[in-house]
């Protein structure tokens, strides 16, 4: 995967020179290159706590779910360059930044869309080798392994990131994370590799996953 270390951070090499997406700096060497913020985006805060088994290549198809305003999808964008990145956001105003975003970047296809409800998108994206969900809902775990069946190729992988309290604000964190990976592996997901995000984000964890299908 095509992440590179500069003064100390990761960053990305700009598919788009001279534009910042979202006020991160820009530096310039041989090419020019995004650094990528671990506070704003927990794909970078994962890589930045060791996560190493990932993998996004230039041809890679992503499916995004809970896509907001871009930041993360902007960094894959960077990554997976002849690629092709199915961004889904439910909330209409931040589509509409999306929307923006992909005219600069041609291999982000932005969808409004309901992730607990992937069938609604069913027609508009195609198998995908990586499912990434960052979906901040009680049922997060579900719609993510809704959508792995859908949509994940045969060797595909899934990247979830769960936020405990958005499940439950009573229980530990800990607890919540031991009964969501339950789940995945009940339903035949296995683990690849558990990533925490502290400092970057609190109570957070990321499950990489691939499915037996």
């Amino acid at each position: 995967m095509k992440v590179y270390l500069k003064d100390g951070n990761i960053a990305t090499r700009n598919l788009t020179p001279g534009v910042s997406v979202y006020g991160e700096d820009l530096i310039m060497e041989d090419e020019e290159y995004r650094i990528w913020n671990p506070r704003r985006s927990k794909l970078a805060a994962a890589l930045l706590n060791g996560l190493k088994n990932l993998e996004i290549h230039d041809a890679s198809k992503v499916l995004y779910l809970g896509a907001s305003t871009g930041t993360t999808v902007s960094h894959i964008s960077d990554i997976a360059t002849s690629g092709r990145i199915y961004a889904v956001e439910f909330s209409p105003t931040t589509a509409k930044k999306l929307v923006q975003l992909s005219r600069q970047r041609k291999n982000i296809a932005p969808i409004l869309g309901d992730a607990t409800k992937p069938k609604g998108y069913l027609n508009l994206v195609e198998k995908s080798d990586l499912v990434y969900c960052d979906v901040a809902q009680p049922t997060q775990t579900e719609l993510f392994m809704r959508n792995m069946n859908l949509f994940s190729t045969n060797d595909g992988i899934g990247l979830l990131m769960i936020k405990a309290r958005s499940i439950d604000v009573v229980q530990k964190p800990k607890k919540i994370f031991k009964e969501q990976e339950h789940k995945l592996k009940e339903k035949g997901f296995k683990i690849i590799e558990k990533t925490k995000l502290e400092p970057y984000e609190k109570d957070h964890i990321a499950f990489l996953v691939e499915k037996n299908f």
